[in-house]
């Protein structure tokens, strides 16, 4: 359909008498409400979807009825079985950084099996294992898109809460099933257990891409981990297979037992304990920063070996204070890092399966989901909540 503007332009241009433009165009307009009022989230596209959503700001998810599109020429439709509950859903369910778009359905960590292909579909087939993360569209002609980083492209397409190429909204993997070009769709390899890999298209892909980006993947190099959280403790497990001495760093003592005996990070920091991290100045390569509350950077700058990275993978709500001249002094790096590309996405899911890695996960049941969001608030989880989809999302 034109749009409303183009349309109006059209019917002005027509011979319309004086008398009837004005009732043509309140006709028009009223066609317009009434198709709009009519593409209710359920009726948008053919295929019936069902997950659960937020309708508002309270951040209370309930079931819901929507649609997805038919599977097009270069689409995979697959059936959800698992879905990470990211930190970002909940901030989305909330509209905390508020560009929220109700009714949302959360979920960028998203696995299951192939059950349909377009016909142009070349990487996939009926039966696969695969998975979504964080996107599911970008421009495809930008220098990011043509360098495998797509997660960088101006016009990326998050999986969830977004506008997709056709107009209509993005749902996420609450829900039953997903549509999304092959593109952006990932081979999950057979012997990863699809609950444990579900949080590795998020945390696992932001943390692997930052260890190797930044060179801190080389076998000898001392690396920092900040915080032991759903990014944290991935992070520990990506830099030991790379052959990197881990130190976790964490404001909780009662973390180290944890950090040592199961993750096998090489030691432990209390960031509180001055004189441990007093003994400890100068001794790092890197450190991967996964702490999204606010914190002091002063500290964390005063671990690093000259020219040493810390690279800031979390995303605190408020401005961090980076004092310069410690920077100057030792030719100290402060980054950035986000998720990978797809290429990047794919090499990291074979690398964890490779090497055994999985995220540490806590699964539920769907209806769960408010009890789940509320220990998360609460840092309460070791260390992903990870949704049965394919046997507790029941429609009703």
């Amino acid at each position: 359909m034109k749009s409303h503007s183009a349309t109006c332009k059209l019917l002005l241009s027509q011979s319309v008498p004086d008398t009837n433009s004005h009732s043509a165009i309140s006709r028009f307009v009223f066609e317009v409400r009434k198709e709009k009022m009519a593409k209710s989230p359920e009726h948008e596209h053919p295929k019936k979807a069902f997950g659960w959503a937020a309708r508002d700001s309270s951040g209370v998810l309930s079931p819901f009825n929507f649609s997805r599109r038919e599977t097009g020429e270069k689409d995979v439709a697959f059936k959800v079985l698992y879905c990470g509950i990211c930190h970002t859903d909940l901030h989305m369910v909330k509209n905390d950084w508020g560009y929220s778009t109700y009714p949302l359905v959360p979920g960028h960590e998203i696995v299951g099996v192939v059950t349909e292909v377009g016909s142009k579909v070349e990487k996939f087939k009926v039966g696969d294992k695969v998975g979504v993360g964080c996107i599911v569209g970008s421009c495809q002609s930008c220098d990011n898109c043509a360098n495998n980083l797509e997660n960088y492209c101006p016009k990326y397409i998050l999986t969830y809460g977004a506008k997709y190429h056709d107009g209509t909204i993005t749902y996420g993997g609450y829900s039953d099933f997903m549509v999304a070009d092959e593109h952006f769709v990932i081979r999950v390899p057979d012997n990863l257990p699809l609950d444990g890999a579900a949080p590795l298209l998020c945390a696992g892909i932001t943390t692997y891409s930052a260890l190797r980006y930044y060179g801190l993947d080389k076998p000898g190099m001392h690396v920092g981990v900040v915080g032991l959280g759903g990014l944290g403790h991935v992070a520990v497990k990506f830099a030991k297979a790379l052959g990197v001495r881990v130190t976790v760093i964490s404001t909780s003592p009662n973390k180290k037992k944890e950090a040592i005996e199961h993750l096998r990070a090489d030691s432990f920091l209390v960031s509180r304990d001055q004189d441990q991290m007093q003994a400890a100045v100068g001794t790092m390569d890197g450190i991967i920063d996964t702490v999204s509350a606010v914190h002091p950077l002063l500290p964390l700058i005063a671990l690093l070996k000259s020219n040493g990275k810390l690279v800031m993978v979390g995303a605190p709500e408020k401005p961090l204070e980076l004092p310069v001249f410690p920077l100057l002094m030792g030719r100290k790096m402060v980054a950035g890092s986000n998720i990978g590309g797809m290429k990047e996405t794919q090499e990291m899911i074979d690398f964890a399966a490779k090497h055994n890695i999985t995220a540490q996960v806590e699964v539920i049941p769907i209806d769960y989901l408010k009890t789940a969001m509320e220990r998360l608030a609460k840092t309460d989880v070791r260390y992903r909540f990870v949704i049965d989809v394919g046997n507790t999302l029941k429609s009703t």
